[in-house]
C-alpha cells in the first residue's frame, strides 16, 4: 500500500516487453524507493518465472546487481614451507614448463582463463577513453589500462591452473559495464582466447594468449606471446599491444618476488599515434624496481607527452619538456649523494631490492590511474585482489545458465579453494588423465579437435593469425559441449 505499493507496481512492470537496460533502470528506481530487503523479497519471488525475464542474458545481468562479490576465499592458502621445490624443478632448467606436469603446490585456485579476466579489473579506464573527445587523452587512458591490466600480478607467486582443452569462463559485471567469454582453444601449445564487450556497445576487447614459461635455475620467466586488441567503437579507433615479460625470483630459496620488464608498444591504427612504454628491470641497486616510463608520439614521431609511474602504484602524464627538466634536477641531486659501491652478489638467492620511495611526481602532471588497495587479508588469500577473490564464486542461480565447461565447475580448483589439498591433487591428476585419454581416442578415430566459440582468423589491423570470437556464446545453446570434468 501507499509508497511501497507504488514501488511494487513499478517492479512488476518488468513483466512488460522492455529492453534489458530499461529493466535494470526500472529496478534501480524501485531499489532506491523501496529499500533493499523488501525489493529483494519481491524480486526473488519472480526472478526465475518465465513471465518476468525470458532472456537468460538479462537474468545473468540482473543477478550481478543482487549478489555482491565475495571479499574472501572459503579457506586461507596452505603453507609451502615443507615443500622441496628443488627436488621437483632440478630437471626442468631451460625447459618450457607448460609441457611439464607440475604438482599442485605451485598453484593458486584460479584457472589461467580467470587470470586473463583480471585484465578487466580497471574497465573504468576503457569507459573513460570512450568518453573523451581528444585522441591523445584517449591514448593516455588506454596506456593506463594496459599497465593496470598487469598490476594484479604484483606478489602473485602462485601459478594459475592450466586450462583443459575446451574449458571456458564467462563473467558479466553490470556495475563495470562489460561481459567476457574465454575458451582454451589449444592444448599444445596452450592458447587461451578471450572476447570482452561493453554492455552498451562502446568497446570490444579481445586477444589470444600463449604464455611460455621457462625455468632458469633460480627464477621462472613468463613470456606472454599474443596480441591484445581494443576497439573503441564510438570513435572508430583500434589499439593493439602485447604484455611485458614477467619473472618470479627465488623459486628455490629465499623470498619470492616479481618483476616485469620489456617494451610495450600501443599502436592506434586509426590515427597513427603510438605509445611506447618501458617496464624497467630492477637493476643493480633496485632503483628501477616496478618503474614504467614512456611517451606518446604522433605519426610524425613528435613526442606529445610523457607517461611515467610504477605498475604497482600509479601512472602519470606530463609535458615532455617539464619531464626532462625534472629529470635533470634529479640527476644533480643524485650526484651529491654518497653511493655504496659494495653490492655483493648472493649465490643462494636473488634478494629482492628494497622498495624505493613512491613515485616522484613531476609538477604539472595529470594522474591517469592509481591501484586499488588490496584487502587486509590478501596475503593469506594468495595475494588476491578483491576482483580476483570473486572470480571463482558460484553465485546462487548461476548453475542454471553457465556452460558446463565453465572453470567454476572444475573440481580440483574448487577443492583447493576450499583448502582440501589432497582432494585437489587427486582431481587434478584425474582431469589430466581424462584429457590424455580423450586425446588418444580422437587420434584413434582420426578426429580433429573443434573449438566452439573461437575460430582461427586474421587480425585485420596487424595481419597476424589469431583466435577470433565467432559469436553465439550468450545465446546459451550449450548442446554437444564436451564432458571435460
Amino acid at each position: 500500500t501507499g509508497e511501497k505499493g507504488a514501488s511494487a507496481a513499478s517492479l512488476i512492470s518488468f513483466i512488460s516487453g522492455k529492453s534489458c537496460r530499461a529493466k535494470i533502470d526500472c529496478f534501480r528506481s524501485t531499489w532506491s524507493n523501496m529499500g533493499r530487503t523488501n525489493c529483494l523479497f519481491l524480486f526473488l519471488s519472480f526472478l526465475f518465472s518465465a513471465a518476468l525475464l525470458t532472456d537468460s542474458t538479462d537474468q545473468i545481468i540482473l543477478l550481478s546487481l543482487f549478489f555482491f562479490p565475495r571479499t574472501s576465499l572459503p579457506a586461507p592458502m596452505f603453507s609451502r614451507n615443507t615443500i622441496s621445490v628443488w627436488s621437483i624443478l632440478k630437471k626442468c632448467i631451460g625447459l618450457e614448463l607448460s609441457k611439464i606436469t607440475m604438482p599442485i603446490v605451485f598453484n593458486e585456485p584460479l584457472s589461467f582463463l580467470q587470470r586473463i579476466t583480471e585484465y578487466m579489473e580497471h574497465t573504468y579506464l576503457i569507459n573513460r577513453a570512450c568518453s573523451l573527445s581528444d585522441s591523445v587523452e584517449r591514448m593516455q587512458a588506454v596506456a593506463a589500462f594496459a599497465v593496470s591490466a598487469v598490476a594484479s600480478q604484483w606478489d602473485r607467486t602462485g601459478k594459475p591452473f592450466n586450462p583443459l582443452l575446451g574449458e571456458t569462463y564467462e563473467l558479466t559485471r553490470e556495475d563495470q559495464g562489460f561481459r567476457l567469454v574465454s575458451e582454451q582453444v589449444s592444448h599444445h601449445p596452450p592458447v587461451s582466447a578471450f572476447h570482452a564487450e561493453s554492455l552498451i556497445g562502446d568497446f570490444v576487447f579481445h586477444g589470444s594468449i600463449y604464455p611460455k614459461l621457462k625455468f632458469w635455475g633460480k627464477s621462472v620467466e613468463a613470456e606472454p606471446k599474443g596480441t591484445i586488441t581494443l576497439e573503441l567503437l564510438k570513435h572508430g579507433e583500434v589499439y593493439t599491444w602485447s604484455n611485458p615479460y614477467c619473472c618470479v625470483h627465488n623459486i628455490i630459496l629465499g623470498k619470492l618476488w616479481i618483476e616485469q620488464y620489456g617494451t610495450v608498444e600501443i599502436v592506434n591504427h586509426s590515427t597513427g599515434d603510438k605509445c611506447v612504454l618501458t617496464f624497467k628491470p630492477c637493476g643493480m641497486f633496485g632503483k628501477e624496481l616496478h618503474k614504467v616510463e614512456g611517451y606518446i608520439q604522433d605519426k610524425s614521431k613528435k613526442k606529445l607527452c610523457v607517461i611515467y609511474g610504477k605498475w604497482t602504484e600509479c601512472m602519470w602524464s606530463v609535458d615532455p619538456q617539464a619531464y626532462e627538466a625534472h629529470k635533470k634536477s634529479e640527476k644533480k641531486g643524485d650526484n651529491k649523494k654518497q653511493k655504496n659501491p659494495n653490492g655483493a652478489e648472493n649465490d643462494d638467492a636473488d634478494d629482492m631490492p628494497e622498495v624505493q620511495e613512491t613515485v616522484s611526481v613531476v609538477p604539472g602532471s595529470t594522474l591517469l590511474w592509481r591501484i586499488d588497495c588490496r584487502p587486509a587479508h590478501s596475503a593469506a588469500m594468495y595475494n588476491f585482489t578483491n576482483f580476483a577473490m570473486s572470480l571463482n564464486e558460484l553465485e546462487p542461480g548461476m548453475e542454471a545458465f553457465l556452460a558446463p565447461t565453465d572453470c567454476r565447475f572444475r573440481p580440483d580448483i574448487r577443492a583447493m579453494e576450499n583448502g582440501n589439498m589432497d582432494e585437489a591433487s587427486k582431481e587434478k591428476e584425474r582431469l589430466e588423465e581424462k584429457q590424455r585419454a580423450a586425446r588418444k581416442q580422437r587420434a584413434k578415430n582420426d578426429e580433429e579437435w573443434s573449438t566452439r566459440w573461437f575460430q582461427m582468423g586474421t587480425n585485420p589491423y596487424t595481419g597476424s593469425q589469431e583466435w577470433i570470437y565467432s559469436g553465439g556464446y550468450f545465446s546459451r545453446n550449450y548442446q554437444d559441449l564436451p564432458d571435460i570434468y
